[in-house]
């Protein structure tokens, strides 16, 4: 399983006007690096990011950093998950330009989607960029 690829689900948000980049992720399986999306893990991911933004919400106001880019979903090695993502999102945790961690997050990232959620439709992945 150490070959296989790291899901990860994150998010550009502010609270009270500073930043901030909460995620989650898992070791993706064998199977699901062949799929065309990232399915019921990715599902699981993106619900469990943005319950735990949804209750931060009572501390503090939230809003995307982003616009319709704030919510991804990126498959990377695990490698960088462990030693360049942090690097990453310290930089603009910092006030770093938000182009240019999409940018090196893309250079990363195997493949990478947006987190859609469309009235009365289930949560989709659209390809990003």
């Amino acid at each position: 399983m150490a070959d296989a690829p790291y899901l990860v689900a994150l998010a550009f948000v502010e609270r009270d006007g500073k930043r901030a980049m909460p995620l989650t992720g898992k070791s993706q399986k064998p199977e699901a690096v062949e799929a065309l999306d990232p399915g019921a893990d990715g599902q699981t991911l993106a619900l469990e990011l943005l319950i735990r933004i949804w209750q931060q919400s009572d501390e503090q106001a939230i809003r995307r950093a982003a616009g319709d880019a704030s919510l991804l979903l990126v498959e990377i090695p695990l490698e960088s998950m462990s030693e360049q993502l942090p690097l990453l999102k310290a930089d603009w945790l910092s006030g770093g330009e938000t182009s240019d961690f999409q940018a090196a997050l893309q250079k990363l990232a195997l493949r990478a989607w947006r987190i859609h959620l469309a009235k009365y439709e289930p949560i989709s992945f659209v390809a990003w960029p």
